[in-house]
C-alpha cells in the first residue's frame, strides 16, 4: 500500500497485508423485522423487488422480499466505489486535492461531479469546479487513479478495503466502478449501517463525505431534470430541497444516498436514525418516479411513528 496513513486522527487499516484492525461490522435482525410500509413494493411493477429498513445502531427493523438475491446495482455502485476511495485517503494513498482526472481536476472533485467530464464519454465539456455534471467516466477515471495509487485493481481494493471488513460476500465491483457492481439487499443493509455509524472511517471523513461539495452548483439529476443547486457531497447525493426528488417529501434535507438506472436505491435519513435499501430487476423509469416518493414518505411515517 502507497503512503503511510493519515489525517484526521482515526485508525489507519492494512489494507494490503498486516491484517485488518477493524472488526467485521454486524447488524442485528429485529424480532420484529417487519415494517407495513416496505409490503408496497408488491404494488411495483416489477419482477422482483426486496427492500430493509436499518437503524444507526445496525438493527434491521424491517425486511421484504428476496433480500439474499442478487440484483446489478447500476449507479448504486457509486457510493460503494467512493467509500473505497475514502479509505485509500485515510490511509495515505491518495490526497482528496491531489490531481485526478482531466487537467485541473482533482480526487475531490471526481467523486463529487464537478470534474468536467461528460456523463458518459471521457472528454471534459467544462472547466473542473464550474459545473456539476454527473459522470460515470469521472468515477472511472477514479477507479484507475486508486488502482495506480495502491498498486491494486480497483475491484480488489474494494473488496479488500470495503466489502471483505463489512461481510458484504455477496457483493462484487468488477467492471466499472460507476456502474457494474451486483449486491444483494442483506449485504447492503451492512453499508447502509456503516454509514450512520462508521468503523472503516474516521466519522469525520463520513461527515465530510456527506457535506456538499462546491456549494451552489446547478446541474441535471439524471431522471429528474435540472436541479438547482445539485447539491453532491464525496460520491453520495445530498437531497436537500430538490424537487422533483426519488426520496419523499417527507425526507428530511439531510437525506443522502443512490439511486440506479436498473431500478435501485439507497438512502439514509440522519433525522429519522434509519436508511433504507430498495433492489428490483425492472430499469428506472415513470413507474419508480411515480412510486419510490410514497414508499419513502410511507417508511418514515412508519420510523417516526
Amino acid at each position: 500500500m502507497q503512503g503511510s496513513g493519515h489525517v484526521l486522527g482515526g485508525p489507519i487499516r492494512a489494507v494490503n497485508g498486516g491484517g485488518n484492525a477493524v472488526r467485521s461490522v454486524s447488524v442485528v435482525r429485529s424480532r420484529l423485522a417487519a415494517m407495513q410500509s416496505l409490503a408496497l413494493t408488491e404494488n411495483w411493477p416489477v419482477p422482483n423487488a426486496a427492500a430493509a429498513v436499518v437503524r444507526a445502531d445496525g438493527v434491521i427493523v424491517g425486511t421484504h422480499g428476496p433480500t439474499g438475491q442478487p440484483f446489478p446495482l447500476a449507479s448504486v455502485t457509486k457510493p460503494l466505489a467512493a467509500y473505497a476511495a475514502l479509505v485509500a485517503y485515510e490511509e495515505g494513498a491518495v490526497e482528496l486535492d491531489e490531481p485526478a482526472g482531466p487537467e485541473g481536476s482533482t480526487v475531490r472533485h471526481l467523486l463529487a461531479h464537478t470534474s468536467g467530464l461528460a456523463f458518459d464519454e471521457h472528454k471534459v465539456s467544462a472547466p473542473p469546479g464550474t459545473r456539476r455534471i454527473y459522470s460515470n467516466a469521472g468515477f472511472e477515471q477514479l477507479g484507475e487513479h486508486i488502482a495506480e495509487a495502491t498498486e491494486i485493481p480497483f475491484a480488489e481494493y474494494a473488496r479488500q478495503a470495503v466489502l471483505e471488513p463489512l461481510g458484504m460476500s455477496s457483493t462484487s465491483l468488477g467492471g466499472s466502478p460507476a456502474k457494474d457492481g451486483v449486491s444483494t439487499v442483506d449485504d447492503l443493509v451492512r453499508f447502509a449501517a456503516e454509514l450512520q455509524a462508521p468503523r472503516l472511517l474516521d466519522p469525520r471523513t463520513v461527515l465530510a463525505a456527506m457535506t456538499v461539495v462546491h456549494p451552489g452548483l446547478a446541474g441535471l439529476l439524471p431522471g429528474y431534470g435540472r436541479q438547482t443547486p445539485n447539491d453532491w457531497g464525496l460520491g453520495f447525493e445530498i437531497r436537500d430541497g430538490k424537487s422533483p426528488h426519488w426520496t419523499g417529501s417527507s425526507s428530511s434535507p439531510r437525506t443522502f444516498g443512490h439511486f440506479g438506472q436498473s431500478g435501485t436505491f439507497l438512502w439514509v435519513d440522519p433525522e429519522v436514525g434509519a436508511a433504507c435499501v430498495a433492489l428490483t430487476d425492472r430499469a428506472f423509469g415513470p413507474w419508480a418516479i411515480e412510486a419510490w416518493p410514497v414508499f419513502t414518505d410511507a417508511v418514515v411515517a412508519e420510523l417516526r411513528g
